[in-house]
């Protein structure tokens, strides 16, 4: 006996599914531990703080990563904003960025890192920029996202999650949690970077502040390190 052909029935809303766009993937390539930004060179003062005995167990690092983002959203955040906004003002902008980071170790992270990025962007993606006197991380970062016509919004919380990734990607390396309790951490403290983005996202340069003195003093010992995995 034979059987009737089995009727497949097709969803008529799926040819309609959006798809990923073309910004979509430029900012998944961005994101990309692979794209090489040199921010794995650096632990942002956890190396320090923790060879001093400053971070011994979980709370202490959730502690320091906090502080580092209310810091990150006070001292850095408007410079990236402001550079993303108004380009043209990079050399500007660049020059106050190095004015105000005092710690000759944080200092010299931020320029390579900066330079790291720019080389990458100006390669893979042709992202042309004003000349700037150090090129710092977070104005050229800015800056270069204008160019790329990424959001503010989208550009600052890439800046937060590229900040929050390093330090933890750091931790696992110190060995101070395993990868498997960093991504919980990550997930944990995600709410905590967007509750910093959102109260800082309209700071301006005039608004620079240094909120967490003993993450500028605990970096600025790095180079005293007998031993040390990072540059900062």
């Amino acid at each position: 006996m034979n059987r009737p052909a089995t009727q497949i029935q097709l969803d008529p809303s799926a040819a309609m599914a959006p798809v990923a766009s073309s910004q979509d993937w430029l900012l998944w390539q961005l994101m990309d531990s692979a794209f090489p930004t040199g921010g794995f060179a650096h632990s942002a003062g956890l190396e320090a703080a923790w060879q001093h005995g400053e971070i011994r167990h979980r709370d202490h690092l959730i502690s320091f990563i906090e502080a580092g983002l209310d810091q990150l959203g006070h001292a850095v955040l408007p410079l990236v904003t402001t550079a993303h906004a108004e380009g043209e003002r990079l050399a500007e902008l660049d020059q106050l960025c190095d004015a105000f980071t005092t710690n000759h170790v944080a200092n010299r992270a931020s320029r390579l890192q900066g330079r790291a990025f720019l080389a990458a962007a100006q390669k893979i993606f042709a992202v042309a920029l004003p000349e700037s006197p150090c090129r710092h991380f977070a104005p050229v970062f800015g800056a270069s996202m204008g160019h790329l016509r990424i959001s503010a919004e989208t550009t600052g919380r890439l800046f937060f999650f590229s900040h929050l990734r390093s330090v933890l990607a750091a931790a696992v390396r110190l060995n101070i949690v395993g990868p498997m309790e960093a991504q919980i951490q990550q997930h944990r403290l995600a709410p905590a970077a967007e509750r910093v983005f959102t109260e800082c996202q309209s700071l301006t340069i005039d608004n620079l502040a240094q909120t967490s003195p003993l993450l500028d003093l605990w970096q600025g010992a790095q180079d005293r390190l007998y031993s040390r995995l990072f540059q900062s």
